[in-house]
């Protein structure tokens, strides 16, 4: 499983790991229990590798948060999402400690850590896009989209 291939899908809780595209969209499988769904075209889908998190000097790709993540938590789940606030804001400016405190949301930061302990639940360790991207610390801009995009 790679990130690439992992979705987030508006109005459907959790995330899928893409399979095939469909006549009417593409069929997903949830990461939570295995069920295979086809998700309409006219869905608002975003690929993870595609998000990105503001930062006060760049934007972070969200692999990269997910990498700080696994590093801080020592590749356990991290806090519960559901969490209150201010452990919410304080865990993730000890991740990413230049996260842009204006343009980062608490629900962005909500979706980050839920979305993190969902792919370390289902057995993720390595959140990389490419050796190539890890070795240079960067993505292209066309992945860099900014904050995660509402569910």
């Amino acid at each position: 499983m790679e990130l690439k291939d992992i979705l987030a899908i508006s109005g459907q809780p959790g995330l899928f790991r893409y399979v095939a595209r469909s006549s009417n969209g593409v069929i997903v499988e949830s990461l939570a229990d295995g069920r295979r769904m086809n998700s309409s075209g006219t869905a608002r889908i975003s690929a993870l590798a595609e998000i990105a998190i503001y930062t006060e000097s760049e934007e972070l790709p969200l692999w990269q948060v997910f990498e700080k993540f696994y590093a801080h938590t020592g590749g356990r789940p991290a806090i519960d999402a559901k969490s209150d606030t201010a452990l919410l804001k304080k865990t993730f400016g000890e991740v990413v400690p230049d996260y842009d405190r204006d343009r980062v949301h608490v629900s962005d930061m909500k979706k980050v850590v839920a979305w993190y302990n969902i792919l370390v639940g289902a057995g993720m360790t390595d959140f990389r896009l490419d050796k190539g991207e890890a070795e240079n610390g960067t993505d292209s801009e066309e992945e860099a989209a900014g904050a995660p995009a509402a569910e």
